[in-house]
């Protein structure tokens, strides 16, 4: 699927291809027929409705990239959007009456906001983190909860790759100087990157695939992750956090926010580090102890520093970054070669369009169907479609407390039907069950729905048909 996206205020388009081989001789031959089969299948599939839901209603905020605003009106739901956030006394009025709701890093999710969503059966983070969300909250009460944890990694590598070259040539001290009036054409202190070397900290998607970006430019590679992974080209994982510090020019941070993760990098780790490095963080904000890098820069530990993330961010664009939302905010400003940027790493066109797909269609199949792979909060389930062949089905979807004897009480509800599929998993103290089941009118489905209602171990109960 190819797309053309305007740049405003220029005469050209960029064209971006998401899913096909970008072979220009790639042809198509006819697929084996078991592929065939899956798409008469797919073709055949049964459109399911909830009962006793007339309409889902969806709320969108912070910009939700449109290709998941299309995705989801359809689906024919009722879809609100909003550019921004919203403080929490209006998100609260608004989540009310909200079947769906997505947002991206700055709305919280809190066990305070989720209690009042009396209706709310699904989140979709448009954004790999989901810190922002209660997710305990949400899996005790039935809410799962989606994210996109790879569709931006492109963009993030891209990102360091350019701070990287940019710090090495001090490229931002001498754009400021020369928008300033000042010509100071310098060498000193400025490096090819070539023939340096780059420790990456957390070897994931974004991990990876910046170590092939800067081996292409003749850097050499070492990493430092909790578990053993296997290297790209000719990268070399090394033991220790301290090891990686100690051996490379430039450090770049690409973990998640955890209790594990907090201040990784402080007074301590920045000393073990070598004199003239350079350190980016493009993970998290709580992962750097800020005051301590400003330190390390004033002292000249640091040659150079990119920063895209912070403990405290505003909730919207604005004069806002400054000491009444992080007290060491003017200090940091006032620091030479040092990249600030407003948490832009996946703020990409591309990166922000496959979030939209990936999140919004999650969010469908959870909605129509009940799956729930690639939820990061509960078990992940899915099910064959039911098809247009199947007419007296109905799935049932029971959430509920990881207990013993709820498999045989609620087959004992199903016991006048025949139970043509049926699956289910635990995660913690939450277990999820997905059911069809054949010979089911339509007047029998509300008693179905109450009877496993009232059982003790019920968090949510759905049905679908």
């Amino acid at each position: 699927m190819s797309q053309s996206i305007p740049i405003h205020g220029a005469s050209r388009t960029v064209s971006n291809t998401y899913d096909l081989s970008t072979s220009p001789t790639m042809t198509f031959n006819s697929p084996p027929s078991s592929f065939k089969m899956r798409q008469q299948v797919a073709a055949s599939a049964k459109t399911l409705k909830p009962f006793d839901t007339k309409d889902i209603k969806v709320l969108l905020l912070e910009n939700v990239n449109q290709t998941g605003q299309d995705i989801l009106r359809r689906q024919g739901y009722q879809v609100e959007f909003l550019k921004g956030s919203l403080p929490k006394e209006q998100l609260i009025e608004k989540i009310r009456d909200v079947h769906v709701i997505g947002i991206r890093s700055k709305t919280k999710l809190t066990a305070e906001v989720l209690k009042e969503a009396k209706n709310l059966i699904v989140i979709g983070c448009f954004c790999i983190g989901t810190n922002q969300v209660d997710l305990q909250y949400a899996a005790e009460n039935g809410i799962a909860v989606f994210n996109s944890p790879f569709s931006n990694s492109r963009s993030v590598a891209e990102l360091v790759i350019a701070e990287i070259i940019a710090l090495a040539r001090q490229l931002t001290d001498r754009s400021m100087e020369l928008h300033n009036g000042t010509w100071n054409k310098v060498s000193a202190g400025c490096w090819e990157v070539r023939g340096k070397t780059l420790g990456i900290v957390g070897y994931g998607h974004i991990g990876n695939q910046l170590s092939v970006l800067a081996e292409a430019m003749g850097m050499k590679v070492i990493y430092y992750d909790v578990v053993n992974l296997m290297s790209m080209g000719t990268a070399t994982q090394v033991p220790t956090l301290k090891a990686l510090l100690e051996s490379a020019d430039f450090v770049t941070l690409h973990v998640p926010e955890l209790p594990e993760t907090k201040n990784m990098i402080g007074a301590k780790e920045l000393s073990q580090m070598r004199n003239g490095s350079y350190l980016i963080n493009a993970s998290r904000g709580t992962v750097v102890d800020i005051p301590a890098l400003i330190d390390a820069m004033r002292s000249g530990k640091l040659a150079g520093a990119a920063i895209d993330v912070f403990p405290h961010e505003p909730a919207g664009n604005g004069d806002y970054f400054n000491n009444d939302l992080n007290k060491w905010a003017e200090d940091l400003r006032s620091l030479k070669n040092l990249i600030l940027s407003p948490h832009i790493g996946g703020s990409t066109e591309e990166a922000q369009s496959a979030i939209g797909i990936e999140v919004a269609d999650a969010l469908t199949r959870y909605v129509n169907e009940g799956t729930t792979l690639g939820a990061v909060n509960l078990p992940e389930l899915a099910l064959r479609s039911l098809t247009t062949d199947e007419p007296d089905h109905v799935r049932v979807i029971y959430i509920h407390k990881n207990v013993p004897g709820v498999l045989r009480r609620v087959n004992e509800i199903f016991a006048d039907h025949n139970v043509d599929k049926q699956s289910t998993d635990s995660k913690g103290d939450v277990a999820y069950l997905m059911a069809d089941i054949s010979n089911v009118n339509t007047d029998e489905i509300k008693g179905l729905y109450q009877s496993l209602e009232e059982l003790s171990s019920k968090i949510k109960t759905r049905v679908l048909y």
